[in-house]
């Protein structure tokens, strides 16, 4: 199964939400794969920490091979870098991404990702891929090569005007490049249950008829500790409030 993690907006928990539900399914045994296309490379810092700095091979190494004819190329799977997490692998970011972007585009390269990661069908169970804040080369090639989405909603009415824009495009990839692609559902994150808005924009939504998944993430301090020391809720705090939600929603989905 592979899930694409999006949304235009930044600042949503993107990173956060992808490196915790793949931490929890590598942690109950499955072969996990994270995919970071964001040039930020939050989700690569957030999992290998200080070791991230100038790790090879990476993303941009991938792509940047789809654009010369090489005699020698590395296999796909070389790409796949294991982390200090048993199961967890990573696929990380680098800041050749951006530059790359440009020359990918105009050579229509929108299913190297797709055909890359089918590669690995047989090597790992489950592939959280982690975009860019915008519809952008990257992303749209995120969503051709997943199976799902989720979309992290963090109770802002910015975020809200923006969910619409957004699913049209999803819809709009769905239709024109990846029939298969589902939207799992909306993720509300940075939820303060005691605040009468963040309660409000959800309910507003659900009258909507709008897919928000039952199992709302809380807004917790906490998570800036695990981003800091390069460890996901699960690694860090197993009994902690917020993992106890993670795990709730990685249930939910089915991720078992």
């Amino acid at each position: 199964m592979k899930r694409v993690v999006f949304n235009q907006k930044g600042g949503v928990g993107k990173s956060t939400i992808t490196c915790n539900l793949a931490a929890i399914s590598a942690n109950n045994g499955l072969r996990t794969l994270v995919v970071d296309l964001d040039p930020q490379g939050n989700s690569t810092h957030y999992l290998m920490g200080a070791a991230a700095e100038g790790i090879e091979p990476n993303l941009a190494d991938l792509f940047e091979q789809t654009l010369t004819i090489r005699f020698e190329q590395r296999a796909t799977a070389d790409h796949a870098l294991p982390t200090p997490f048993e199961h967890l692998y990573l696929m990380a970011s680098s800041p050749r991404l951006e530059e790359l972007m440009g020359k990918l585009e105009s050579r229509y390269k929108i299913y190297k990702l797709r055909d890359a990661l089918a590669e690995l069908d047989d090597q790992f169970d489950q592939i959280y891929i982690d975009t860019p804040p915008a519809m952008n080369f990257f992303t749209r090639s995120a969503l051709i090569a997943a199976d799902a989405c989720l979309i992290p909603f963090d109770c802002d009415d910015f975020s809200r005007r923006a969910l619409y824009a957004l699913l049209e495009n999803v819809e709009e990839i769905r239709t024109d490049h990846n029939q298969a692609l589902q939207v799992e559902g909306i993720v509300v994150n940075q939820f303060q249950a005691r605040a009468s808005l963040p309660q409000k924009l959800v309910d507003d939504l659900l009258a909507e008829g709008l897919p928000i998944l039952p199992t709302y993430l809380s807004s917790s301090v906490r998570i800036r500790e695990s981003h800091q020391t390069a460890k996901p809720m699960i690694h860090l705090d197993p009994r902690h409030k917020l993992t106890q939600e993670y795990l709730a929603l990685h249930a939910r989905l089915g991720m078992a």
